[in-house]
C-alpha cells in the first residue's frame, strides 16, 4: 500500500489543530465555572450580612425604631444686632503734677494705690513760699498805711478827701482861692495893681493842679494797695500748691516722682485713671453704622470674665474714618472690679430689639468637620440637615437656613443617623 508523503506530513498539524481547540474549550468552560462559584459566594453572603442587621439574629424586615425626643423650630423675639470687637479704656487718665518748683517733701501714694478726689498724694518743700506769703504780707501793710488804712484789715476802700495829702492840697487851694477874690475886690476899688492880682489869680490855679495831684495820688495809692492785695494772694495759692492732690477717684497707674527730688514747675508725680465706668471703644464698619445709634444696649464680654457685662452707647463719632471706613463708637461699661482699662473686648450691640428670629435648642445642633447640622424627622426616619447658625445662648440658638419653623428636630441625637427609623417620645 503507498502511502503519500503529503498525508503523512498533514496527519500531525490536524492533530495540533485539534489540541489547541481542546485547549481554548477547556479554559472557556474553566473561566465560567469560577465565576459561577464567586457569584453562588456573593449570593450566600448577603444573608448572613443582613442577618447580622437584624437585632438578635431574627429575620425581621428592617432595623428597630429608636426612641428619641424631639422639639419644634419656632420663632421668638430676638434683637436684630452687630457685633464689634473694641478695646476697654479707663473712663479718666490723668498725669497729675507739680504747680510750682521744689524738693518733693513727701509722698503717700505708689502704683495701684487708689485714691480719692482732693485726696493729698505728695507735698514739695513749703519753706520758701511760706517766706513769700511773709514778704507779701509786709508790702500790703506798707501799701496800706500809705494810702492811710491801718496795716492790718481786709477793706481797702477809703474816700481820696479823707486822706491827709488831698485835705492839704484842699486847703492851700482854698486859701489861693480866697487871695484871688480879695485880689479882684481891691483892683476894682483902684488899692491895688492889676499885676497882684494876676500873680493872686496864678497862685490859685496852681492849687487847683496841686490838689488835682493829691486826689490822682491817693488813687494810685489805692492801686498798689489792691496790687499788693493781689500778691499776697498768688503768694498764699503758691504755698498751698505745695501739696498735691488727686483731681479724681481713680486708682495710681505709674508713680513718676522720688522723695527729695527736686521738680520744675509742671513736672509729673503720678499717673492716676479712673476705672469706674470704662469706656468701651469699638470701630463699627460702615456697612452696619446706619443702625447704630446712641442710647442703644450692647453686652460685652472679655477673656477671663466671670459673665458679660451690660451697657449703653453713650458716644458716636460725628464722621466715618476715611482710612478704614468705620465709625468710632463708645459706651459706659460698670466695673464690679474685675475688669482692666486696656484689655480686648467683643460686643453685641442690639440695633432691633423687636424682630423675630428662628430658632432650635442649642442641644440639637451637631458639628462634625466644622459642618453644622441638625436632624429633623420626616415620615418616622431620621434626616439630617446642614443648618447656617447665627446668635447663640445658652438656650438656643437662632437658624439663618436649613430648616424652617415648624420642623420637629430631635435634640441630644448622639450618633443617630440619617435615615435610620424613629420613634418620637414626649
Amino acid at each position: 500500500m503507498f502511502i503519500s508523503p503529503l498525508k503523512i506530513h498533514l496527519k500531525p498539524l490536524a492533530f495540533q489543530s485539534r489540541l489547541r481547540g481542546n485547549f481554548q474549550r477547556a479554559a472557556v468552560w474553566l473561566l465560567l465555572v469560577v465565576c459561577a462559584l464567586g457569584l453562588n459566594a456573593c449570593k450566600s453572603d448577603y444573608p448572613a450580612a443582613a442577618q447580622q442587621e437584624r437585632p438578635g439574629g431574627g429575620g425581621g424586615g428592617g432595623r428597630e425604631a429608636r426612641q428619641v425626643r424631639t422639639e419644634r423650630v419656632m420663632e421668638m423675639p430676638m434683637g436684630q444686632s452687630v457685633v464689634v470687637n473694641g478695646t476697654l479704656a479707663a473712663y479718666d487718665q490723668a498725669t497729675v503734677g507739680t504747680k510750682v518748683a521744689g524738693r518733693l517733701q513727701a509722698i503717700s501714694v505708689d502704683l495701684g494705690s487708689p485714691v480719692r478726689r482732693g485726696q493729698l498724694i505728695a507735698r514739695i518743700e513749703p519753706t520758701d513760699y511760706q517766706l513769700r506769703v511773709q514778704q507779701a504780707e509786709a508790702g500790703l501793710a506798707q501799701a496800706r498805711a500809705r494810702v492811710g488804712l491801718s496795716p492790718e484789715g481786709t477793706n481797702d476802700r477809703v474816700n481820696p478827701e479823707q486822706t491827709g495829702t488831698v485835705r492839704q492840697a484842699r486847703a492851700l487851694m482854698d486859701e489861693a482861692r480866697t487871695s484871688r477874690q480879695r485880689a479882684v475886690t481891691l483892683v476894682e476899688q483902684g488899692v491895688i495893681a492889676r499885676a497882684e492880682y494876676e500873680a493872686a489869680d496864678a497862685a490859685y490855679k496852681v492849687a487847683q493842679s496841686r490838689y488835682q495831684d493829691a486826689i490822682e495820688e491817693i488813687r494810685n495809692r489805692q492801686a498798689i494797695v489792691s496790687q499788693r492785695r493781689s500778691e499776697l494772694a498768688l503768694a498764699r495759692q503758691q504755698l498751698a500748691d505745695t501739696a498735691v492732690s488727686a483731681s479724681f477717684d481713680g486708682v495710681v497707674q505709674q508713680k513718676r516722682a522720688s522723695l527729695g527730688e527736686f521738680l520744675a514747675a509742671g513736672a509729673p508725680v503720678v499717673d492716676i485713671v479712673k476705672v469706674n465706668p470704662l469706656r468701651f471703644r469699638a470701630e463699627v464698619p460702615e456697612r452696619d453704622a446706619a443702625s447704630v445709634r446712641a442710647g442703644q444696649r450692647l453686652r460685652v464680654s472679655v477673656d477671663g470674665a466671670a459673665h458679660d457685662y451690660a451697657g449703653q452707647i453713650t458716644r458716636l463719632s460725628p464722621t466715618i474714618t476715611e482710612q478704614n471706613r468705620v465709625l468710632v463708637v463708645e459706651a459706659d461699661i460698670s466695673n464690679d472690679g474685675a475688669l482692666r482699662p486696656g484689655s480686648f473686648a467683643r460686643a453685641e450691640i442690639v440695633t432691633d430689639d423687636a424682630s423675630m428670629g428662628v430658632t432650635v435648642p442649642t442641644n440639637a445642633i451637631v458639628t462634625l468637620a466644622g459642618i453644622e447640622k441638625v436632624i429633623v424627622v420626616e415620615n418616622g426616619k431620621a434626616i439630617e440637615k446642614p443648618v447656617t447658625t447665627g446668635r447663640r445662648a445658652a438656650e438656643w440658638t437662632e437658624i439663618i437656613a436649613g430648616v424652617n419653623t415648624g420642623d420637629e428636630v430631635v435634640i441630644n441625637p448622639g450618633n443617630l443617623q440619617s435615615g435610620q427609623p424613629v420613634t418620637v417620645t414626649k
